[in-house]
């Protein structure tokens, strides 16, 4: 069966307030309209949208709740995964999501627009371009992680006003042992299996690495 309710959202999000319940329940309307025009999502992955995407994005918030005042950069984030839910989740956090595909940022900024998201910027640009400086930079397995990290090294606020110490929050899935080696950085792996019973989420990980 077509998973085409937030039901999965709400299960492990109890606390949230009636305009988060609409803009999550408005999400699978709106990214099957924009992707009907622009590919963002697999074909075969939209059904399973609130599992995959918004489940899997949100996984990033069992670990960290983001600030009121942060700032957090989404590199790579296509149709707007993870910053999107993110941003639902936490309106008081700003978030500022790039693509370096125009027309994917087009439907985030089209998203983020019918929602009524004020604390999302979505620009097109490569994370290189970007100048500010974040809390946090998100993102959805773009690129290996050694090929990641020049792009955004530099990017992050010296001041830490979170529980954990500012850096980056990857999702990725498998085994990343020799990944996280090759990258001679200072990474933990928190299993999303921790926080989902879902069998999707049995080899997906948020890859912490403080700055």
């Amino acid at each position: 069966m077509s998973d085409i309710k937030p039901t999965i959202v709400f299960k492990y999000f109890k606390e949230l307030t009636e305009k988060q319940r609409a803009q999550f329940e408005q999400l699978y309307d709106l990214y099957s309209f924009w992707n009907a025009q622009i590919n963002v999502i697999s074909r075969k992955d939209i059904d399973e949208l609130y599992e995959r995407h918004i489940l899997h994005s949100l996984g990033i918030a069992k670990f960290c709740t983001f600030k009121a005042g942060e700032k957090v950069l989404d590199v790579g984030t296509g149709g707007g995964f993870p910053g999107i839910p993110l941003a639902i989740l936490f309106p008081e956090t700003q978030f500022h999501l790039v693509d370096s595909i125009g027309k994917k940022i087009k439907v985030v900024s089209e998203v983020a627009a019918a929602l009524g998201l004020s604390n999302v910027k979505a620009s097109h640009l490569r994370a290189e371009q970007v100048t500010d400086q974040y809390n946090f930079v998100v993102s959805r397995a773009v690129t290996r992680l050694i090929d990641f990290y020049p792009w955004i090294r530099g990017k992050f606020a010296k001041e830490n006003i979170n529980a954990i110490q500012n850096g980056i929050l990857y999702l990725k899935g498998g085994d990343l042992t020799e990944e996280i080696k090759e990258s001679k950085l200072k990474a933990e792996l928190h299993p999303l299996s921790a926080y989902f019973e879902e069998d999707f989420f049995e080899t997906k990980y948020v890859v912490y690495i403080p700055q």
